[in-house]
């Protein structure tokens, strides 16, 4: 079971971004999990009364979670995913993998920008990154691992600023969680430090980081959040007190680590919880969610 899903916060069009990514994506499928109450909303949502809350998009068994919100926020290049496309089966050639790419690429570069062109590069002989017209960061590759040896997607760290913190991010995140796999690191080249390329697990899930320096006018933010489905409030707990670092960000379940990364520490059955009468509302006012005040 997938216990930490990426969530991105979508304008108030995440219906339309499911609908583009279960389209787009390899194997994707989308389902809309929640909706909004129709009355007691605060003055800030009523406008979205009734339309869905949270829309999940699985991609080959990969979910991630779309909330349908206002414009406070958006994704920005810090989290983005790298979609790992091994040929497909024995049969597929080189040529027709390409090709597969090549129309999801463009499908994604439509209202988009191009950060790095798709082509060949000394670490895939195809890749390329977007950010799509939802705002939303996509590094496609094509990978010589075998098909299903390798995740679908694996989300990535960019670590911006003149401190090289990737190394001290998965070493706090590793902590936290029972995974015995070692990261694998590539650093820097030179005496400045920092990590050129990291892998590293965490709940079973595959991740990604990277030192990115400085000329960055982007970082993290709660565009773009990590949400770990907790079994109990013990966990709650211990997450909440290892991870939150900006008292003013907490709400609703929601924290800003040490290194700017926005995290949502839930209850697994937080969709049930939130079917109890006035849940909803007692919860927009909680900071870490309580289990027992829902």
């Amino acid at each position: 079971m997938q216990r930490i899903v990426p969530n991105i916060w979508c304008q108030g069009d995440a219906l339309e971004a499911g609908s583009f990514y279960a389209g787009v994506l390899p194997g994707a499928s989308m389902e809309v999990v929640a909706s909004y109450p129709t009355e007691n909303l605060p003055d800030f949502q009523r406008g979205l009364a009734g339309q869905p809350l949270i829309v999940d998009v699985t991609v080959d068994g990969y979910l991630i979670r779309l909330i349908n919100a206002g414009g406070e926020f958006r994704p920005t290049p810090a989290l983005s995913f790298i979609l790992d496309l091994a040929q497909q089966d024995f049969t597929e050639s080189a040529d027709q993998a390409q090709t597969r790419i090549t129309t999801m690429w463009e499908a994604l570069c439509d209202g988009g920008e191009v950060r790095m062109p798709l082509g060949r590069y000394p670490h895939s002989e195809l890749y390329g990154w977007v950010e799509d017209r939802f705002g939303v960061n996509w590094q496609l590759m094509l990978s010589d691992a075998p098909s299903g040896q390798r995740p679908p997607l694996i989300p990535q760290l960019l670590f911006t600023g003149a401190v090289p913190n990737a190394q001290l991010a998965i070493d706090m995140y590793t902590g936290l969680f029972e995974d015995d796999a070692p990261a694998m690191l590539v650093p820097q080249p030179g005496d400045g430090g920092g990590v050129r390329y990291a892998e590293f697990t965490l709940a079973g899930q595959l991740f990604s980081a990277m030192d990115a320096g400085t000329g960055h006018e982007f970082t993290f933010g709660p565009g773009l959040s990590l949400e770990v489905d907790c079994v109990d409030q013990q966990e709650i707990d211990s997450l909440w007190a290892a991870l939150s670092a900006v008292p003013e960000a907490e709400q609703c379940g929601w924290l800003v680590d040490r290194f700017g990364v926005s995290w949502q520490i839930v209850p697994r059955n937080m969709g049930q919880l939130l079917e109890h009468p006035g849940a909803y509302q007692r919860m927009l006012d909680m900071k870490k969610i309580i289990i027992a005040e829902l």
